[in-house]
């Protein structure tokens, strides 16, 4: 239950529009029990005495109390969405403010459909929960409440007469709550597998198409959907035997009511006696169905609420998860910040036997450009990671300008870096939308400005709507190089004292990397850069060079030092590529 309150806890957010909708459903429960009893009235009283003046105005009577009860109930429903959607929204924005404040080992470990199947449909569980939790379950409650009182006034032996099926369906409600968390908890986690399988296959399609993987694949997602299926319908299976049962239950209940209550009614030692307990007999027909429709509603919403709380522990394991540290803790990287970096015997590991930085101690004056070399899973990218705190060291210690890293906040870290990555992420908008994301507040006049610092203006003033322009999910609308370029178009944009390359050139040709090596010089300009480069072009002119193997920096010096060392560099530059 602690997830489902959890849930509700939601709810005390808006404490009037709660208010308010509870007070429409007490109402309209009890203009629900004026029919019921206008029935009584016409068939005990006014049909026995044939008294016609009576029959309208109870027959208005009851068309009014329909009226209000459908009134209220049409107001119920749009306070009920207000309040809902408003708490949906919540949860939402609570749940998406929590990931972006996770750290990078918490995605590491976790597929992307995975994380999307829980913000979109497993929020969407919670959702109806609240919707016919709230809506039906509140009702279904005060109307089962309200006629049972009325039943027990009236006749109480009939009434227990009438109540004796509901011990059976509490106790196959609870047996049924008792057993399905787990049913439903399968069905999430196999659908959540089934979507992080799609989600892979569409990222992947280029690649499933180039190894002719179609039917492979066809068959994988097959199984896994197969998964879902069979999940599902043990889940259903159960439902079909549960749910008639309990309805076998509440007509046992109608059966016992017409038997016993028309041996009363025989039974009557009199003819005003007789027509007194048949005005009871309907009022019981008619009550019951009113008695025993929330019943049969909250049986349905016990499989709304089982869903709910399997998808909402999923929801809130992500809630609970542990933010990244120190994002708006620490002190402010003190400004004009210089790009003095240094990394004192740092230490780092991705997992337990895997060291990836053993001591790295290396630094960059303001202003430098030093460059980062080695062999793939040397630890190149590593040392950028830990410089922006994607990741924490584990031992050593990290500073810029003096400033410990571990001291400051990680928003003002970041601000003073720019970075570049190998492939570069474009989000599916314009060309201005992803260039707005370096400085929100930025003119065109000032993006012109960096196009062209980037060598990007020209292929972007010949796109179909230059700034407007689409650019497709992940830039898939340009070419590798031109996107790149955008990307050093944005981190121009937001003018950073650092720089951070990793790869910015690997995957481009020839003359595509004199237009970027070119954007990249102006960038690089009275600015602290680090570069991880492949190629040579790229990191000889480097103010200071840092060789790593197997997470030790094993040589440091200028090109023409290291050239004369005739060590690993050396090797690296007859070979002609920086791997």
């Amino acid at each position: 239950m602690g997830t489902i309150v959890r849930v509700f806890s939601y709810l005390k957010r808006y404490p009037w529009l709660g208010a308010a909708q509870l007070l429409c459903a007490v109402l309209m429960t009890v203009f629900q029990i004026v029919f019921p009893g206008v029935t009584k009235v016409i068939t005990g009283e006014v049909m026995p005495e044939k008294e016609f003046e009576r029959l309208l105005p109870l027959t208005l009577l009851a068309a009014g109390a329909f009226f209000a009860t459908n009134l209220l109930n049409s107001l119920r429903i749009i306070l009920n969405n207000t309040f809902e959607q408003r708490v949906i929204f919540d949860i939402r924005s609570d749940l998406y403010r929590k990931i972006q404040r996770l750290p990078m080992r918490w995605f590491d470990n976790k597929r992307t459909g995975d994380v999307m199947t829980r913000v979109t449909e497993d929020v969407m569980a919670m959702e109806r929960v609240l919707i016919d939790g709230i809506e039906q379950g509140v009702v279904a409650v005060l109307q089962i409440l309200v006629f049972a009182i009325a039943l027990f006034v009236l006749d109480p032996m009939l009434a227990a007469i009438a109540l004796i099926p509901m011990p059976f369906l509490i106790f196959g409600a609870w047996t049924y709550t008792k057993t399905a968390p787990d049913r439903h908890r399968k069905v999430r986690s196999s659908t959540s597998e089934m979507n992080s399988l799609l989600h892979d296959n569409i990222d992947g399609i280029q690649q499933i198409k180039t190894f002719t993987r179609e039917t492979a694949e066809h068959e994988r997602f097959n199984e896994a959907s197969n998964v879902v299926r069979r999940a599902t319908l043990h889940l259903m299976r159960v439902w079909a035997v549960y749910n008639p049962s309990m309805e076998f239950c509440r007509n046992v209940g109608y059966v016992l009511v017409i038997g016993f209550g028309a041996h009363s009614v025989m039974q009557a030692p009199t003819p005003e006696a007789m027509e007194d307990q048949t005005g009871t007999f309907v009022f019981f027909l008619v009550a019951l169905g009113l008695l025993y429709e929330p019943v049969t509603r909250l049986h349905g919403l016990n499989q709304i609420f089982q869903a709910g709380r399997a998808a909402g522990e999923r929801v809130f394991e992500i809630v609970d998860a542990e933010e990244e540290p120190d994002i708006d803790i620490g002190e402010n990287l003190k400004t004009p910040v210089s790009g003095h970096v240094e990394f004192d015997r740092v230490e780092f590991s991705y997992g337990e036997n895997i060291s990836t930085l053993k001591g790295v101690t290396l630094e960059a004056q303001p202003g430098q450009m030093v460059a980062l070399v080695g062999h793939t899973g040397a630890g190149k990218s590593t040392i950028i990671n830990l410089l922006q705190r994607f990741y924490e060291a584990d031992a050593g210690e990290i500073r810029v300008d003096g400033q410990n890293i571990n001291d400051l906040k990680k928003r003002s870290l970041r601000d003073a870096m720019g970075y570049v990555t190998q492939e570069s992420f474009l989000f599916n908008g314009t060309v201005k939308e992803n260039l707005l994301l370096a400085r929100e507040n930025a003119t065109e006049e000032e993006m012109w400005e960096a196009l062209r610092a980037a060598n990007a203006a020209s292929f972007v003033e010949a796109l179909p709507e230059q700034l407007s322009t689409n650019v497709g999910e992940r830039g898939v609308k340009l070419s590798v190089g031109e996107k790149q370029r955008i990307a050093i178009a944005r981190v121009i944009l937001k003018n950073p004292p650092i720089l951070l390359l990793d790869e910015a050139t690997a995957s481009v040709d020839t003359e595509t990397e004199k237009l970027i090596q070119g954007a990249l010089e102006k960038l690089m300009k009275n600015r602290t850069s680090f570069v991880i480069a492949h190629r040579l072009s790229t990191v000889r002119n480097a103010d200071r060079i840092y060789v790593l193997d197997h997470g030790e920096v094993v040589e440091e010096g200028d090109h023409e030092t290291l050239q004369s060392q005739d060590g690993i560099y050396a090797m690296l530059c007859r070979q002609s590529l920086m791997v």
